[in-house]
């Protein structure tokens, strides 16, 4: 299995939905890639992958738009065809950790309140426990 990790802004508020019965946060997240091109150049692109996080729903009221959060998850890349024909390309993760980053504001827009601390949600492994 490949463990794909990222640390990034998230490009809206988390949606909830039902599949299958269970509860599903699907959210997208942005980070940058810093490279040089042929001409040695140093660039910089934004990349946005789309995330889907099953069985936490108590995270989503906190996945707002623009919140840093770190994810961890299996990748995948999804081939589409867009409306012109062209091919293109996506990245799905599918989340097995998410952790609330930076200073969140006090209070979102639904008025819930923002943890004061990072809070790591999904399945703990033992390489979690402190000892």
């Amino acid at each position: 299995m490949i463990k794909f990790q990222m640390i990034g802004h998230l490009g809206q508020n988390a949606v909830s939905k039902e599949v299958n019965g269970k509860q599903v946060l699907n959210f997208t997240v942005a980070y940058n890639e810093r490279f040089k091109d042929a001409q040695g150049m140093q660039r910089e692109r934004t990349v946005w992958a789309d995330c889907a996080l099953w069985g936490q729903p108590n995270i989503g009221p906190y996945l707002t738009q623009g919140q840093q959060v770190f994810v961890e998850g299996a990748p995948r890349v999804e081939s589409y065809t867009d409306r012109e024909g062209k091919p293109g390309a996506s990245l799905r993760v599918l989340v097995s950790k998410c952790k609330l980053l930076g200073s969140a504001r006090k209070d979102n827009a639904e008025g819930v309140a923002a943890p004061e601390e990072s809070v790591a949600y999904g399945p703990q492994t033992a390489d979690d426990l402190p000892f």
